[in-house]
């Protein structure tokens, strides 16, 4: 319980630093951008995808000890492959929000992937 109080606590941070902090890179790119620039460039998209990477392992080592600690960025049950797509649909549906919204549902879903 008192993991889960801490995980809540750390997300709610991020989200609020997330409003403040300046994004570069890939992904302050809206969805709408990504979407259309990566038609017919898969090349493109794995770079927007390794910004994701790279954010996602930053957010695990920013991590409090003892939180998100067990998270695998490259599960079995979800390749890379998987994973671009999964960006890739949650921005399809989610033209409003940033390249980086749909990383961090990304994020999430590994989260939950957990062992």
């Amino acid at each position: 319980m008192r993991k889960a109080i801490v995980a809540l606590s750390i997300l709610f941070a991020v989200a609020a630093q997330a409003q403040t902090a300046k994004i570069v890179g890939h992904g302050a790119s809206t969805c709408a951008d990504f979407n259309q620039e990566i038609q017919g460039n898969p090349a493109l998209e794995r770079e927007f995808f390794a910004w994701a990477q790279g954010f996602m392992s930053g957010a695990l080592m920013r991590a409090p000890q003892g939180v998100d600690e067990d998270i695998d960025l490259l599960p079995d049950a979800l390749p890379a492959a998987e994973q671009m797509k999964f960006v890739q649909e949650m921005c399809l549906r989610n033209t409003g929000q940033d390249y980086m919204d749909a990383v961090r549902a990304l994020y999430h879903q590994l989260r939950d992937l957990r062992k």
